[in-house]
């Protein structure tokens, strides 16, 4: 008989794979406590869950949320990142930590329910964030209508310059 810790251990992982867009299996074996804290602050900043678990429980929880290929993955000290939010940001964290220590070595991860290993983690990683490309969008979208409107504002300051020009010769005209 489960003991109600494991049952609902589960049941909380399995939330979490069944919701989570994108997940990330990591080896964490040889980090230490401050750089576990680290890693976990600046994932929790880009929406991210860290949670270390015994690889039986998260075999059940994956086995329950129908999520196949990862039972290979899960041997050794395994810790999973969930990311809410955007795959690429939470692989940036990642993979910088990884540049930084060599840890966490990522075994496999998962974006949309795809399934890619953790050698990938790099290519996902130099993907520009969700945030990043909104804003290249935006500087697209904008750069033809600020050029339109410099162009329409340069044709107006040259129509008044050209009014102004003929009215100081007139005056001139007037005065002689």
């Amino acid at each position: 008989m489960a003991k109600p810790e494991k049952v609902q251990a589960v049941a909380e992982l399995k939330e979490l794979f069944e919701n989570s867009n994108s997940f990330f299996v990591t080896d964490y074996q040889g980090l230490n406590v401050a750089d576990m804290t680290v890693l976990r602050r600046n994932l929790r900043e880009n929406d991210v869950r860290y949670l270390i678990a015994k690889n039986t429980l998260i075999k059940r929880a994956v086995s329950e949320a129908g999520i196949e290929g990862l039972e290979e993955h899960l041997s050794g000290p395994t810790a999973v990142a969930f990311a809410q939010g955007d795959p690429a940001a939470a692989a940036k964290v990642i993979n910088e930590s990884y540049k930084e220590r060599d840890l966490p070595r990522v075994k496999i991860f998962s974006v949309e329910k795809e399934l890619f290993g953790g050698d990938d983690i790099g290519r996902l990683a130099d993907l520009p964030t969700k945030e990043e490309l909104l804003s290249q969008l935006v500087a697209d979208i904008e750069s033809p209508i600020v050029a339109t409107v410099q162009m329409i504002d340069g044709m107006f300051r040259e129509l008044i310059g050209t009014v102004d020009a003929l009215a100081d010769k007139r005056k001139q005209e007037e005065g002689s």
